[in-house]
């Protein structure tokens, strides 16, 4: 629950007197003091000014570098924006801290990232001119505070030195034919529940007033249709909830937004900071090599790295020992994140050298190992996609099937099926959680072995392990499918069964099928006919013990997490009527369904 709360304070806009965290490493100690300029009023091109406080830290000198944190959840009262800032501050950096356009002091209309790309630009523009700056500009923040950072990195200003994006990568546009468009969509579905809470909490077009969650009916009213009107029924403020539904992922709405493409340029160093339990763990990770392919200098190709947590959405830094995140423990993932932050910037904006560049480029929690890694990239070197076949002699509907993960694929051929009724839908229960306000959405890990009992769910199995199985990397499934309808969800879902025949997620993930060909390409399927998909559960790191046994589950949904697909090929959005769905998946022979994991060898 800690988590949870701490993502809520974030997104929906705490004051200040909410008690904030601790870092679970204590940050350096503060060597200077500093004053604040309050409010500053910095012009953009349009002529709209954006409100920003200084940290000026007292005795480091008349010229420095400045740490931007850009905001629209008030930067003057939510501790994500006032910690950092007082830290930066303490270390001899000014800190500029804004609020976004149409938020808290800053003048204009608030669209969710529509105009963050050139403002974030603007604001660096004018900081680098100021006579208290030393011209290098660095930018820091998590959630949507590390996003402007990225949408800022493709304008490519001079004086954007360094950065540290954190949980940010919900601003992949076509890059990676991902279309999350800010975590609206995953695999063509709705992120119903998230944009849900955020929209009407963080989202409210007006100043001063957001949707009270606590008293919302979080059950009742994301059952409820249309989605296109959800957002007035609950009597939300006006925000960009209708707009972000109504719009498919490759609508040409979302260019305004200037989400990342693969044919984007960067040149500055970066730091990425994620978490396997964040929302898009395998973004960041393909962010990463973007950045690294399309760097105009040897200094931005060469300076790309990545540390990768088992926590929660903005929660790498607070991580408790013992790491808990949702039910399971996983051992000790604390970690010197401030520490890093401070060598980061003292290296890129002060010139000190360091060493910090000669750190590993990919660090990164292995889960059930329960131990941090290292590696020169993603993926790791070694690593192997290994495919487990599925296969069931009896069927595999339910735990309590013979479902199979085999792996040497099956010469018969066979199906298994399941019946989908929208109007009882597979619940979510942990996994890749963030922002949504309902305090059932808990990231993390959990026991899921109830509901492998539910008649909507095929269960495949491997026998026990004899060793260690380690997997580090983007797993997936290919599927061949078929459905009663003409449109349909496939959800898979990677298990660790243990000793206690406790089934524990381990990552998981979701496809509209009408986009298994692209998401700028929607195409029907004829009932009946067998159709190959490829569902992507994500990057995840992650040590499946001796003695226990991997799982995969296919069903089709993850309601509320995911908007339910109604099965009648029409428009999920604005259509209050359904069908239920009688879906396939085909395993042996030619349909040759399939799990595939990124082995990585275990030489110890």
């Amino acid at each position: 629950m800690r988590s949870v709360l701490l993502c809520g304070l974030a997104l929906i806009g705490a004051t200040a007197a909410a008690q904030p965290p601790q870092p679970s490493v204590a940050p350096p100690p503060p060597k200077f003091q500093f004053t604040v300029d309050s409010n500053l009023m910095i012009p953009m091109r349009d002529g709209t000014r954006l409100a920003a406080d200084l940290y000026r830290p007292t005795g480091a000198g008349d010229r420095l570098p400045v740490v931007l944190i850009r905001t629209p959840y008030n930067k003057s009262g939510v501790f994500y924006v006032t910690e950092p800032a007082r830290f930066f501050a303490g270390q001899g950096f000014l800190v500029a801290a804004q609020d976004l356009r149409g938020k808290f002091r800053s003048e204009g209309e608030f669209v969710v990232q529509l105009d963050d790309a050139e403002d974030g630009y603007d604001t660096i523009d004018w900081i680098a001119k100021q006579p208290w700056s030393n011209g290098r500009v660095g930018t820091y923040g998590c959630s949507y505070m590390g996003e402007v950072q990225l949408l800022a990195a493709k304008m490519r200003h001079p004086n954007h030195t360094a950065m540290i994006p954190q949980s940010s990568t919900g601003v992949m546009g076509y890059a990676g034919g991902f279309h999350t468009n800010w975590g609206t969509y995953e695999g063509g579905t709705v992120g119903l529940s998230p944009l849900f809470g955020w929209m009407g909490g963080a989202g409210s077009k007006v100043k001063g007033r957001a949707a009270d969650l606590s008293k919302i009916d979080f059950s009742s009213m994301l059952k409820s249709l249309p989605i296109a009107t959800m957002a007035e029924r609950a009597g939300h403020p006006p925000s960009d909830f209708r707009d972000f539904v109504t719009h498919p992922p490759a609508d040409p709405y979302w260019d305004a937004k200037r989400y990342l493409r693969d044919d984007d340029r960067f040149d500055i160093p970066a730091l990425h900071v994620n978490s396997w339990f964040d929302v898009t763990p395998e973004q960041t990770m393909y962010l990463v090599g973007l950045m690294e392919r399309n760097g105009v200098s040897a200094r931005a190709r060469n300076n790309q790295f990545v540390v990768m947590s088992p926590t929660a959405h903005c929660q790498s830094e607070y991580a408790p020992a013992p790491t808990k995140v949702g039910d399971r423990e996983f051992g000790d993932a604390r970690l010197g994140y401030f520490e890093l932050y401070r060598d980061w910037f003292d290296h890129w904006l002060k010139g000190i050298d360091n060493d910090v560049t000669n750190r590993p480029k990919v660090q990164y929690y292995l889960m059930g190992a329960n131990e941090w890694r290292t590696a020169p990239r993603w993926p790791v070197p070694g690593m192997t996609p290994v495919p487990y076949y599925l296969s069931s002699t009896r069927g595999a509907l339910t735990s309590r099937g013979d479902g199979q993960l085999l792996r040497r694929r099956s010469p018969a051929a066979g199906r298994d099926q399941f019946s989908y009724d929208p109007d009882d839908p597979m619940p979510a229960r942990g996994g890749t959680v963030c922002c949504t306000g309902n305090p059932k959405d808990e990231p993390g890990a959990f026991d899921q072995s109830d509901l492998e009992t539910r008649p909507d769910v095929l269960v495949y199995t491997t026998p026990r392990l004899e060793r260690p199985l380690t997997i580090a990397g983007t797993v997936k499934t290919v599927l061949y499918i078929s459905s009663s309808a003409k449109d349909t969800d496939f959800a898979a879902k990677l298990l660790e069964v243990d000793s206690a025949g406790r089934s524990w997620n381990v990552a998981s993930g979701i496809l509209r099928v009408r986009y298994r060909e692209s998401m700028a390409r929607p195409v029907l399927m004829t009932p009946g006919r067998v159709y190959r998909i490829e569902v992507s559960l994500k990057a995840t790191a992650h040590q499946f013990a001796p003695g226990n046994r991997v799982r995969l589950w296919v069903t089709s949904s993850e309601f509320p997490l995911h908007d339910r697909n109604l099965n009648t090929g029409g428009d999920n959005v604005t259509e209050t009527t359904w069908l239920k769905a009688v879906n396939t998946v085909y395993y042996g022979g030619a349909t040759a369904s399939r799990l595939i994991l990124p082995v990585v060898p275990e030489s110890r």
